[in-house]
């Protein structure tokens, strides 16, 4: 892939989460007055952080829309800086952060929870809506990978494949996956089955993509993908707080890791490319 379709292609993402941005603006005015007269859903999230604190403090609707909102608002400002900083710079890495990056764009689709709750349309939407969640969500975070092992030494002439081969592995993952449409828990997200090798799947990418950026400062002679690597974990932590919480402990402290960690990590990427 040559630098000007690769910027085409950030051009193209930037479109696409501006107008996810402006449908989740326009759905925020039908969805945000029901959350008063939504009865709380028992089935609460399960993450880690959210474990501590479920015992202290209750559900919040308003918080989980703040939360999605602020992924959708996370995800066009990150393409517009990825954009901006790596215009003219060839990082193979990048393009792999910008799938992570839109991946969140897709955030949204979880209003379409209190939607159904207020239109009644047909469940087999909810059902679609909610495979589109699940592969966008893994999509991302096996793009996360796919970036660290470019780092560490991975090169390829065609990167169109390894795109292809990342689409169907995710697909594979994903596509067979039971999903109960009639139960949710209180952060929007439909009840899909297989939780527990889901969480070990992600958990494992997790240390793999942390451990190729770290391979990648023993192979390459450079400390900077030692931070990239630190900078991954910040960014994974918040994307975790951010999405799985469902009260307002979550969207200021997971928006601010996220960021900062996404920035922190791109930031030493763009450092190091300006030196080859």
């Amino acid at each position: 892939m040559t630098l000007s379709e690769r910027n085409l292609f950030f051009k193209t993402g930037i479109v696409f989460c501006a107008l996810i941005v402006l449908l989740t603006l326009a759905a925020s005015f039908l969805t945000v007055p029901v959350y008063s007269a939504m009865e709380e859903n028992t089935r609460r999230s399960t993450d880690f952080f959210q474990l501590f604190i479920n015992r202290y403090i209750n559900t919040d609707y308003y918080s989980v829309h703040a939360s999605l909102a602020a992924a959708v608002l996370f995800s066009f400002t990150g393409m517009l800086l990825i954009y901006f900083f790596f215009e003219r710079t060839s990082a193979p890495e990048i393009l792999f952060i910008a799938f992570f990056t839109i991946s969140f764009s897709f955030e949204a689709i979880r209003l379409i929870l209190p939607l159904y709750l207020i239109y009644n349309f047909p469940s087999f939407y909810l059902l679609i809506a909610a495979r589109i969640l699940l592969f966008a969500r893994y999509f991302g975070i096996f793009s996360l990978f796919t970036a660290s092992v470019f780092a560490a030494g991975f090169e390829s002439q065609k990167t169109r494949n390894v795109i292809l081969v990342l689409f169907i592995a995710v697909l594979f993952v994903t596509v067979g996956v039971p999903i109960d449409t009639q139960s949710w828990d209180t952060t929007f997200n439909m009840i899909v089955g297989y939780t527990s090798m889901f969480r070990l799947v992600e958990a494992i990418a997790f240390l793999a993509t942390v451990i190729s950026f770290f391979v990648a400062a023993h192979i390459r002679s450079s400390m900077d993908y030692i931070y990239v690597g630190i900078g991954v974990i910040i960014a994974l932590a918040g994307k975790s707080i951010l999405l799985e919480t469902d009260n307002w402990a979550g969207p200021v402290p997971g928006i601010m890791l996220l960021s900062f960690g996404t920035w922190f990590l791109c930031s030493k990427l763009h450092k190091l490319h300006l030196w080859l």
